[in-house]
């Protein structure tokens, strides 16, 4: 990879961007295990390709955006990303994000509404979370919020309706899904608590209000890992449910092993050293991307 490229790949945040693939991935198998039959996963391979380059280019978009307007903030948080480092230009970002912006839409708009109005309504969340005059991102609750809605309840629930659409030409809701969502919008509200514990320092100085610089790092830390154990330990009995059916297997002894890692490693979090928080919180990023890559195959039907 040229350096270019490296300073691109820093720009698009490697960890969203896989977080959004892996999703888009996960939403598209379940669809195909739940709502049809599998082998409609085939129909609509292209359509995938559409979708996932649409949310990718949705994704750089708010997270260029977010970056464009915390330049100072990210000096002291993250000095290494290329705008703060300044192996970018503040010209050559705003580039970025209005190609990706407008390049979004475009490509959303070749799908079905479904694909047109998640994609409409992330940027829209994300442009009101980064700029001013709301920039929500000041408010504790109000930005918790808008990543609480987008990876919990729009990317969710938007693209599996997409891609059901797309295989059988209606949507229903149906019990999965349904699942799915509340789980990943706890993820959301997870990693949108989460991310402010590392990054203090900076939010302190330019007066950006967080749930760590109110209550403490300690106690969100512990409460994030609380809900989230929470949700795993439900999904373990989920799975033992539905093991009794004949499914399930990959749910029960998945979530099982999730759980270790998020329990395991979060007593020992030394909340004193900021590499060894963020290591963590990379880790639950990972779980993140593992919940889409396991979820669909408890309904597979030969799981």
């Amino acid at each position: 990879m040229t350096p270019y490229l490296q300073v691109l790949w820093r720009f698009a945040r490697p960890h969203t961007v896989y977080g959004t693939s892996a999703s888009l991935l996960g939403l598209y198998l379940l669809a195909g295990f739940v709502a049809a039959e599998p082998t409609a996963l085939l129909t609509v391979l292209p359509q995938l390709g559409v979708a996932w380059v649409a949310c990718l280019a949705a994704n750089v978009y708010i997270v260029g955006l977010n970056q464009l307007t915390d330049i100072e903030i990210d000096r002291i948080n993250k000095p290494y990303l290329p705008l703060a480092a300044g192996s970018l230009s503040w010209r050559q970002g705003v580039g970025i994000v209005a190609v990706c912006g407008v390049a979004s839409i475009l490509l959303a708009l070749t799908g079905i509404p479904y694909l047109l109005l998640t994609v409409l309504l992330s940027n829209g969340i994300g442009t009101a979370y980064s700029l001013p005059p709301l920039r929500l991102k000041r408010f504790p609750l109000a930005a918790s919020a808008c990543i609480y809605c987008v990876r919990g309840l729009i990317v969710n629930l938007g693209l599996y309706s997409h891609f059901q659409q797309l295989m059988q030409g209606e949507v229903e809701l149906s019990a999965p899904i349904v699942f799915l969502t509340g789980f990943m919008s706890i993820f959301g509200l997870v990693i949108a608590l989460f991310k402010d514990i590392p990054d203090m320092e900076g939010d302190r100085r330019f007066a950006i209000a967080t749930f760590s610089l109110r209550f403490g790092q300690e106690r969100i830390s512990k409460f994030c890992i609380g809900i989230l154990a929470a949700c795993y330990l439900a999904f373990i009995a989920l799975g033992s449910y539905f093991l009794l059916m004949g499914q399930g297997a990959w749910m029960l002894l998945g979530h099982g092993l999730g759980l270790g890692i998020l329990v395991g490693y979060g007593v020992r979090l030394d909340l004193g050293c900021r590499d060894a928080i963020v290591a963590y919180y990379q880790l639950i990023w990972k779980l993140f991307y593992l919940e889409y890559l396991l979820y669909p195959w408890a309904f597979f039907p030969f799981s």
